[in-house]
């Protein structure tokens, strides 16, 4: 089977080398527009850290910029360009988006496929933005984004790594050069100098680009329903993980150091929860009845509407909110660093003015 695979990947890895030569020559069509569009990307399956990323950057830079989030939307039940409303389905404009519209209601936030056809709507349908974030488009070599932020896991090395079946690997490590600005996710709050220095020397041995470190912070949890008769939830006590996001290892872990985790229930990434996930939830929760039931903030976009769960239920659901958070390391000040790289776009397309 092994053997198998590695051929596989061979195939695999030919084939998107090939696909990336005929881009390289012009055989294959690049499109570059006159507005700023940073890329969020990555050259592995699984999740890297691609939508905390985003929601950084609209949290670090709405105040200057117009932005608006560009996303595939995958997963989703419908096909073309859509406007991601707070009170959509996550069946019909995926997970992620949802999730970013939650919590950035006045932010503008798309799904299309074809993220040329989505970056001309855009602009025909909001003249104001002036930054399109492109969420997982680093391998959409349709567009020539201006900047490229590449998301390395630090729980998964991609130097250990190989291309898809063997390994995990999505793109040629090659890619890596069109990178603009790395960032090494996941990190441990112990991570050392020396631990971020090799992840630096390794990543600048294939380019000159600058190398940032980042760390999920858990926020308090919230409440999947209001209730105002809850009981308060205290750290210790029992907890039931729910989890389909693409890496559900730091999640499990972190709450491992607060809860007691008796039981968990780990989907696919992307997962549409079913009338039959519902009832096995609520089996599992009759099995620890003092337990919460808590879930990433991806499955509480997916569940939040929905009425398909017992009130007894409903009262015990939390999620867990996250953010990221930059750390120490040998390059510094990753907006300011940003924040320069737009504005020498900007110089070049003086059309285009930040906010205000």
């Amino acid at each position: 089977m092994k053997a198998l695979k590695r051929f596989l990947s061979w195939i695999y890895g030919a084939v998107i080398a090939l696909r990336h030569r005929l881009y390289d020559w012009g055989v294959k069509k690049s499109y570059s527009f006159d507005i700023p569009i940073v890329c969020i990307g990555n050259i592995t399956v699984g999740g890297t850290g691609k939508t905390p990323t985003a929601e950084f950057l609209l949290s670090s830079l709405s105040s200057s910029y117009n932005i608006a989030i560009l996303s595939r939307g995958y997963g989703r039940r419908t096909k073309g360009y859509r406007e991601v409303m707070a009170d959509d389905s996550y069946l019909d404009v995926g997970d992620e988006p949802l999730q970013m519209k939650s919590k950035f209601p006045d932010s503008v936030v798309v799904v299309s496929e074809d993220r040329v056809a989505g970056i001309e709507r855009i602009r025909k349908e909001h003249p104001e933005v002036n930054l399109i974030i492109m969420d997982d488009g680093f391998q959409h070599r349709k567009v020539k984004a201006k900047i490229n932020i590449v998301i390395l896991d630090a729980t998964r090395p991609y130097y250990n790594d190989s291309l898809l079946p063997l390994g995990k690997l999505r793109d040629l490590r090659s890619r890596l050069k069109a990178a603009h600005f790395f960032i090494v996710s996941k990190c441990s709050e112990d991570m050392t100098p020396l631990d971020r220095r090799l992840w630096h020397n390794k990543l600048r041995s294939i380019a000159y680009q600058k190398v940032y470190f980042s760390t999920i912070t858990d926020l308090p949890i919230v409440p999947l329903f209001d209730y105002e008769d809850r009981e308060a939830v205290d750290y210790g006590q029992q907890a039931i993980l729910l989890s389909s996001i693409g890496n559900a290892r730091p999640f499990v872990r972190a709450a491992g150091e607060r809860f007691n985790v008796v039981d968990k229930l780990i989907f696919g990434d992307h997962h549409r929860y079913t009338v039959d996930d519902l009832k096995l939830i609520n089996e599992h929760h009759k099995r620890h009845p003092r337990a919460i039931i808590l879930m990433t903030e991806k499955d509480a976009v997916k569940l939040r509407r929905t009425k398909r769960l017992p009130e007894r239920l409903r009262r015990q659901m939390y999620y867990q909110p996250i953010e990221m958070t930059l750390i120490n390391g040998p390059d510094q000040n990753f907006i300011g660093h940003l924040v320069a790289e737009i504005e020498h776009i900007e110089e070049s397309e003086p059309k285009f003015k930040k906010r205000g």
